[in-house]
């Protein structure tokens, strides 16, 4: 199993809008949540990988166990992610609603 690269993020600004030089059009929130989905599904794949490596390793069905915890190690990380990510999502959502009009 090679380890590939980490994707680069979806949905960022560009650097043009930093300088002023174009308009951002507003979104929906479309783009977010699809990026947050992406997120989930990948989680939940890099856990099946990392699932079905550690059956294979303790039956003896794996040659190379560097393989087994990669896969765990990503998948570990990949999750503290993103309940770090909904962690900070929900402070800010608590941050709102405290907010007074």
């Amino acid at each position: 199993m090679p380890v590939t690269p980490i994707a680069p993020v979806q949905g960022v600004m560009p650097t043009d809008y930093l300088s002023g030089a174009g308009a951002v059009p507003g979104t929906d929130g479309s783009a977010f949540g699809a990026s947050l989905t992406g997120a989930v599904d990948n989680l939940q794949q890099l856990q099946s990988t990392s699932k079905e490596l550690a059956v294979s390793a303790v039956t003896g069905n794996l040659d190379d166990i560097h393989n087994a915890t990669i896969a765990a190690s990503r998948a570990q990380i990949t999750l503290e992610l993103v309940a770090t990510v909904r962690n900070k999502g929900v402070d800010a959502f608590n941050e709102i609603m405290r907010m007074q009009a």
